[in-house]
């Protein structure tokens, strides 16, 4: 990781600057020790996320079972509607204030929601809803990336801003495949566990990654608080003071901060944004029930392979940034933002249900266990409790629509883990370029918050449409979605550009 995050540094601008005295080179080196930090943050708060994302389902069934999936939907939609709240009051505390403040305080909710979801069982009725509390406190304390955003967009000039961009998302993808990946190695410690009756803690396959996530909390404060330090530079490298540091008296503007924001500019990138996370949440939401129906998977297998399925795609994505910091360099930004929507649009149009073959039918809680039941079903668990695999009888669509192979599934893993990536990173840079100098908190909380309402509406949209309509009217109705952003995006391409470039400073 260390390589990935050197290669900004070398920009020969900057170098010139910071050779010129030993105070420039020191702020300079303080500079990159803070945008480092923020890598760290991203990184640590993907992992936080991600480790419980492939286990909420069976925990939810475990805990609750009058939880199904359309609930499902609402408490994976509960952690975006946390963060669509504090996006834009964590980016307004962080223009105006010492950005460790909004970072600590975000990040000790994060650690209490998570200690709160591993204690969720402990009540003895209307266990879903404390899921649902916890996992809306935690997407609460993931407002903080609008602050993680703002600082590098604010902390890098433009010719910097795509690497650092993309390394701040690359360390997202870091996290994205050691969480699924830790909570795959933790499946083994099963749902039983052992019991800590001293702290009354059931530690197993559902907590202890919720309890991991919150140590990796506790250090990412520590990180805030005694290494990360103001900066803000102007489009071309130049130290400026920061807004949220000194007061605006004493504050030197830049000319470079001169100028009014495209408001259609900002308008299209948040309808793009909110399209590109929407799509994704609908298939981060509805990956383990589809699998659990499709493949008859336990809860236990889903668990895992998911989890190694995501920690795969979360590798891909890693490379898919390496690459995008090359091709945006040299195609430009929309190209790389266009394409990166065909490639979702395929990966969604892949995974449309067709042929012969369909699903096996969980008819256990129907017929006790009858021979409708060994005809259907597979072959049952070793254990003593039998858990029902298969699709539930209850979804009708379940007898007439065409089951998804695996190879479809992967398929779609593997395009959808190449275009998201793009788009998201893309996304990030474009915007931040659009806005130009200005402090960003509010803008960067505005599109988080805008990302958030996505990841709030497509959980509730897939787990209702899957639950009612089936795979192939959710997966046809994601389809005209990309492609209705894959219009926008061709419609307005000319406005989508740079505010120095806009403002005639720098040459497109």
């Amino acid at each position: 990781m260390s390589q990935l995050m050197d290669a900004e540094e070398n920009t020969p601008l900057l170098q010139d600057e910071s050779g010129s005295d030993d105070s420039q080179h020191d702020e300079y080196k303080s500079r990159w020790r803070s945008i480092r930090v923020m890598y760290f943050t991203m990184f640590l708060s993907s992992v936080g996320f991600t480790i419980v994302i492939t286990s909420v389902w069976p925990y939810l069934q475990k805990i609750d079972d009058s939880a199904n999936a359309s609930f499902l939907g609402w408490v994976v939609a509960a952690y975006s509607v946390g963060q669509m709240l504090a996006s834009p009051l964590f980016g307004l505390w962080s223009n105006h204030r010492p950005r460790r403040e909004p970072l600590a305080c975000s990040i000790f909710i994060n650690v209490t929601a998570n200690i709160y979801y591993s204690y969720i069982y402990l009540p003895t009725s209307l266990n879903k809803y404390h899921m649902l509390m916890s996992r809306a406190l935690v997407g609460f304390g993931a407002g903080n990336v609008a602050v993680v955003r703002s600082y590098v967009a604010g902390a890098t000039s433009l010719k910097e801003r795509n690497s650092a961009m993309a390394n701040t998302s690359a360390c997202q993808a870091l996290g994205f495949i050691l969480g699924p990946a830790l909570q795959a190695g933790l499946s083994f410690i099963g749902e039983q566990g052992v019991r800590v009756k001293v702290i009354d803690l059931q530690l197993n396959m559902y907590t202890a990654p919720a309890l991991l996530a919150a140590l990796f909390g506790v250090i990412n404060i520590l990180l805030v608080v005694l290494v990360l330090r103001e900066h803000q530079v102007d489009d071309y490298g130049r130290h400026i003071r920061a807004i949220n540091y000194v007061s605006e008296e004493s504050m030197d503007v830049s000319q470079e901060t001169e100028g009014d924001i495209d408001c259609v500019a900002v308008l299209t990138s948040n309808i793009l944004f909110f399209i590109i996370m929407f799509i994704f949440a609908v298939f981060e939401t509805i990956a383990t029930p589809l699998s659990m129906d499709m493949f008859s998977w336990t809860r236990k297998d889903a668990v895992l392979y998911n989890g190694i399925i995501l920690s795969c795609v979360g590798f891909e994505s890693i490379l898919v940034f390496l690459l995008v910091k090359v091709l945006s360099q040299r195609i430009g930004d929309r190209p790389v933002l266009l394409g990166g929507l065909a490639i979702i649009f395929c990966g969604f149009f892949v995974l449309l249900p067709w042929g012969n073959h369909y699903p096996a039918i969980q008819w256990a809680d129907l017929k006790n266990n009858t021979v409708i039941h060994e005809t259907f079903a597979p072959t049952p668990v070793s254990n003593s409790s039998f858990e029902p695999t298969g699709c539930p009888a209850e979804q009708t669509w379940c007898q007439y629509t065409p089951a998804i192979h695996l190879a479809q599934f992967i398929t779609a893993d593997v395009l959808i883990g190449v275009g998201y990536p793009a788009c998201n990173v893309i996304s990030y840079t474009l915007y931040s370029k659009i806005l130009g100098s200005k402090p960003q908190g509010v803008y960067m909380g505005l599109l988080t918050a805008s990302g958030s309402g996505a990841r709030t509406l497509g959980p509730v949209f897939v787990s209702q449409v899957y639950t009612i309509l089936g795979p192939r009217w959710a997966f046809s109705l994601i389809c005209a979605m990309v492609l209705v952003a894959i219009l926008l995006l061709g419609g307005l391409y000319h406005k989508l550009i740079s505010f120095a470039v806009r403002h005639g400073r720098i040459l497109e």
